[in-house]
């Protein structure tokens, strides 16, 4: 199962778990609707006109960022926390997570009076981290890894009589998961595909039995990142390293669910792996054109179409979920930045001129009538490698895009001013 050699679309027979059962069915899904309901906002979808011109793909996007806690890990952690008895309420729960599945369980735990204790992986964005404590959870950062996370939530557990929510492989949390594809086919009815990123797998999992049984000639695609293709791996039956971090470290999973693997291997189409490059782009595009903020996990399934564009022009409807939009202050600013960058609009260039009263007056000038705008100066006279007659300094100015910073370049150039454009970063395909 990888990009190169998806498996049929074919619905194959319902997922087995060991005793020959069905780990979920869609009735399992339903179920979980009903249980949830009122508690857990039914979110928007809504076509993309514009990406979908720009792309040549017909793309539909389901608003999961517009849950209370920004992610759609409300839903199965609701389920999963409504199924408790009165003894375990009483205990309290405990959780791993990245993040979002600690702000669902937090929030619906406090809801329905019940304490919860969060085990977080050191890294986990501080965004995530204070929006677990603000919604009342006890968080204890822990382990390097959601391995090494649960693990510690693991011991915890024991010592404290506490019951394990887990944040993907669990019948009721897949369930509960799968309504968000209950909700987009009744919303979307004609999609002809679903793009949906993979950590864990609850989500897709969820999605496809749902999905499937629903309309069993739909295609569903996984998203995971090129760093952490884990499920994509263990399917093919490869060890797997992560290979760095990040930004979609709400995916960055190193080992899938069980139960969750058995009905991604059953269900799901392919799986696509996608760059660090595309989801930061992924991310400014839905800012840009969109409107919303989304974390790196969120914006995998537009990083996909992005990065493999040829994979998905046959003429399908693809529904993307925005999963979450929980991003780090520091790497959404990053994000922006970087793509200001990619996109020319952001150039810092080095400029040698005589060593005279003027020569930084001058060109600032320039740049001025160029229409463009100069935001820092780095001026080196200790270090810099020109005759001692000259200077050199840097300017980072912006501009309207590539080919105006192209233009500003000349207007230097032919005023006699050396110049040149070292903004270093690469430029991926961008919507």
């Amino acid at each position: 199962m990888t990009a190169d050699a998806p498996p049929s679309a074919a619905l194959k027979p319902a997922p087995a778990a060991a005793g020959g059962q069905a780990v979920i069915t869609i009735d399992d899904v339903r179920q979980a609707a009903e249980t949830i309901r009122g508690a857990v906002i039914e979110t928007p979808a809504a076509a993309s006109a514009t990406l979908s011109a720009i792309l040549g793909i017909d793309i539909a996007l389901k608003f999961e960022i517009f849950q209370f806690t920004g992610a759609f890990k409300e839903r199965g952690a609701l389920n999963r926390l409504l199924a408790l008895t009165e003894a375990e309420r009483a205990a309290g729960v405990i959780a791993m997570s990245a993040g979002n599945h600690a702000q669902g369980v937090a929030y619906h735990a406090r809801r329905l009076g019940i304490p919860a204790t969060i085990v977080m992986p050191r890294g986990t964005p501080f965004t995530k981290i204070r929006g677990t404590e603000d919604l009342g959870a006890n968080v204890v950062v822990e382990g390097a890894s959601l391995v090494e996370a649960a693990a510690a939530a693991e011991r915890l557990r024991a010592a404290g009589g506490l019951t394990f929510i887990h944040p993907y492989d669990d019948p009721l949390v897949i369930a509960g998961q799968g309504t968000v594809a209950l909700e987009f086919l009744a919303q979307v009815p004609d999609l002809d595909r679903l793009v949906v990123p993979i950590g864990g797998g609850g989500l897709i999992a969820g999605m496809a039995v749902a999905a499937k049984t629903i309309k069993p000639e739909i295609e569903i695609v996984g998203v995971q990142t090129e760093a952490y293709p884990s499920m994509r791996e263990v399917l093919a039956g490869r060890d797997f390293t992560p290979l760095r971090h990040t930004i979609a470290e709400g995916i960055a999973v190193k080992t899938p669910g069980t139960l969750t693997r058995q009905i991604v291997a059953d269900l799901v189409d392919d799986i696509v792996l996608v760059d660090e490059a595309h989801l930061e782009t992924a991310i400014n595009n839905l800012i840009e054109i969109e409107k919303v903020v989304v974390e790196g996990a969120g914006a995998a399934g537009l990083a996909a179409l992005l990065q493999h564009p040829e994979r998905f022009r046959d003429g399908k409807k693809a529904g993307l979920v925005l999963c979450g939009g929980n991003i780090d202050s520091r790497a959404l600013v990053a994000c922006v930045s970087r793509q200001l960058e990619r996109d020319g609009r952001l150039s810092r260039l080095r400029v040698i001129a005589l060593d005279q009263p003027g020569s930084l007056a001058e060109t600032s000038r320039i740049v001025a009538e160029a229409g463009a705008n100069v935001l820092e100066v780095f001026h080196r006279r200790q270090f810099a490698t020109v005759p001692v007659k000259y200077i050199e300094f840097d300017v980072v100015v912006e501009t309207k895009d590539r080919q105006h910073t192209a233009r500003l370049i000349d207007d230097l150039e032919r005023q006699g001013i050396e110049v040149e454009n070292i903004t270093y970063l690469e430029r991926p395909p961008r919507a």
